[in-house]
């Protein structure tokens, strides 16, 4: 997450009809319908009213496409989006254009069927205790990446996140190895209170962070802003979809990220 507090088809070709061909020009059509274009208006002829009836055709959104992929229920599209996560290691070091347009229809359609409509009046039911990151749109590439050694040297591991309803704080504690050292592992722990601000939506103010051990922060020490700068959680957070194992938020940073509930003890 910014750590957040509380987380192809076949490529198309313009189609052309030639004016001389009534056939050629309704392929041209279908064509066009299948790269998901509408083909230009036709031209009324002298003598002729005959217009193209696919230039009126509505262009379909991504959630009706998914919907009638055969997601019927909620728990139908949380095993789709479970699927589509599968090899892109929460989203972090990227993914193909593809992944990502199937990952965020997913997480649309979940979206618009939450069971939870104002989260923020349930969360000691709904959003206490342990959870941990699946997918986030943040993401660290190219110059960043190899600057903070998380392409040979540093393994990111698990993102957790402990949530202490009656606080109003929450401990996100970001997980990572240094292959050179066989027994060295630690996180970065970032402390944060929040505030109730509407049936959604919470403001997070940014308390603390460190990173343990202290051999691990001495590898951070010089790239340390930047690291923190990509997991800070302060802003604001709307969560958007909540049910008893799995949570989506969206944050001010225009950031989604989506959590799965979590074994305290892993922490």
């Amino acid at each position: 997450m910014a750590a957040t507090v509380l987380f192809p088809a076949a490529p198309c070709h313009r189609a052309t009809a030639s004016a001389a061909s009534t056939a050629a020009a309704a392929a041209g059509g279908a064509a066009l319908r299948h790269c998901g274009l509408l083909p230009p208006p036709a031209r009324r002829r002298r003598g002729s009213r005959a217009v193209s009836a696919a230039a009126a055709a509505p262009e379909r959104s991504s959630v009706p496409l998914v919907a009638a992929s055969g997601h019927g229920s909620s728990d139908d599209a949380k095993a789709a989006l479970y699927r589509a996560l599968e090899g892109v290691n929460r989203g972090i070091f990227g993914m193909t254009s593809a992944q990502r347009s199937e990952i965020h229809g997913l997480v649309e359609l979940l979206e618009s069927r939450n069971p939870t409509p104002e989260p923020t009046a349930e969360l000691q039911d709904k959003v206490d205790g342990c959870w941990k990151l699946i997918y986030s749109t943040i993401s660290i590439l190219g110059k960043k990446r190899t600057q903070l050694g998380l392409r040979d040297f540093i393994t990111l591991g698990d993102f957790l996140q402990i949530i202490d309803v009656k606080e109003e704080k929450a401990v996100n504690a970001i997980k990572f190895s240094a292959r050179a050292f066989k027994i060295l592992s630690g996180q970065l722990t970032i402390e944060a209170s929040y505030s109730v601000t509407s049936k959604r939506r919470v403001d997070i103010k940014l308390e603390s962070s460190t990173i343990t051990p202290e051999q691990l922060m001495n590898l951070f020490q010089k790239n340390y802003e930047m690291l923190l700068a990509i997991f800070n959680p302060e802003g604001w957070l709307e969560i958007t979809y909540v049910d008893e194992s799995l949570r989506i938020g969206r944050d001010d940073k225009e950031n989604i990220f989506v959590l799965e509930r979590a074994d305290s003890s892993e922490v």
